[in-house]
């Protein structure tokens, strides 16, 4: 296969796991005979200070004609100003928005050699692979916003088709696992929420009667979460939930470092797949990032955008034996043990290739 894919590294640490995350892919290319073409691009603080604006017409390009997108992180202290014109943050939200990736993809499985990185009980982690579907273009986040000197407004709106899209992918993931789909709403407060379960309940028995679904109040799934996260297999639900939600669900595998995600729209190609952490700017430069969230977010790139299985197995294979051989960064190491460095983590799961 030749592909084309757009790196952006964003802000803080991003250039340094991309780094790896695009090592990783030039090794899967050679061993299955793959042309994979990169081609980087500024996104978020970085393009604020080269061009003003947090995505360059120029950034764009490059996205919408490659097959994929490999995204590090955005922002920092540097560009937190609230009142600041222009945000790192517009340029991550706009980029989706431009892509039309309407849903965001986070799977959760601890992994066996490091569940002592974790806060949770180990006999509580044992068996948990959960997916969580966040739907990316609806909700709080792109309702109209307002603010006085005495008040502020964010007005959290979804339309029927935003929700029908997220909610039939999300159920296409269940039938396609354990058969099993938990949708995450406020509906005894919430109108959007009344909406969206609605439509949960309209779509699920009709088009997909093989799946098993539930719905759960977005406070309750939180303490569930903790408490019983083997009894869930694929979660739905809206964006600021998701989000919030899915860096809970962090605690479960030990670190955001070990955590990728793929957004996606409606085409088969043209996703972006980042890790869920950060840009960290506390340890930018110092060579010490965990690049493991974003090397699996390659992994999930070759799955869902070029739809290459067997390759997208044995990344996240290699990734797998990096960890069980060791390599672990300072998020995931012992007290008292060294952790290796961000190349050192890519080295061993290019050795695992």
């Amino acid at each position: 296969m030749d592909a084309a894919i757009a790196v952006l590294p964003g802000d803080g640490i991003g250039s340094e796991v991309t780094a790896e995350g695009v090592r990783a892919l030039e090794a899967i290319a050679a061993k299955f005979g793959h042309s994979f073409r990169f081609e980087s691009a500024l996104l978020g603080g970085a393009a604020i200070d080269a061009t003003g604006e947090a995505l360059p017409a120029a950034t764009l390009a490059v996205c919408e004609r490659a097959d994929a997108v490999l995204l590090g992180a955005v922002g920092g202290p540097k560009w937190s100003d609230p009142n600041a014109a222009v945000r790192p943050e517009q340029g991550l939200l706009g980029l989706r928005k431009a892509l039309g990736l309407f849903a965001n993809l986070r799977p959760v499985v601890p992994h066996p050699a490091v569940l002592d990185a974790s806060p949770i009980k180990a006999e509580l982690l044992h068996g948990v692979d959960i997916m969580v579907v966040r739907e990316l273009t609806g909700g709080i986040y792109f309702g109209e916003k307002r603010r006085t000197a005495a008040e502020a407004t964010d007005v959290c709106r979804y339309s029927v088709l935003e929700i029908e899209r997220v909610v039939r992918l999300a159920a296409e993931l269940a039938r396609a696992r354990r058969r099993k789909l938990t949708s995450v709403d406020k509906a005894n407060v919430l109108e959007t929420s009344r909406l969206w379960r609605s439509i949960v309940e309209r779509i699920l028995p009709a088009e997909f009667p093989e799946v098993q679904f539930e719905h759960m109040l977005v406070d309750s799934a939180a303490m569930h979460l903790l408490k019983r996260p083997r009894d869930f297999d694929v979660i739905v639900t809206e964006n600021m939930f998701g989000d919030i939600l899915t860096d809970e669900a962090s605690m479960l595998v030990g670190s955001l470092g070990l955590l990728p995600s793929a957004s996606l729209g409606a085409k088969g190609r043209g996703g972006l797949f980042e890790p869920i952490h950060g840009s960290a700017p506390d340890i930018a430069g110092r060579g010490i990032a965990n690049p493991y969230a974003t090397i699996l977010s390659a992994a999930m790139l070759l799955r869902y955008s070029l739809h290459l299985e067997t390759e997208a197995r044995a990344l996240e294979a290699a990734v797998s034996a990096a960890v069980v051989s060791g390599a672990l960064p300072a998020d995931l190491s012992a007290p008292g043990a060294t952790p290796v460095t961000t190349r050192a983590a890519g080295d061993a799961v290019l050795a695992a290739i």
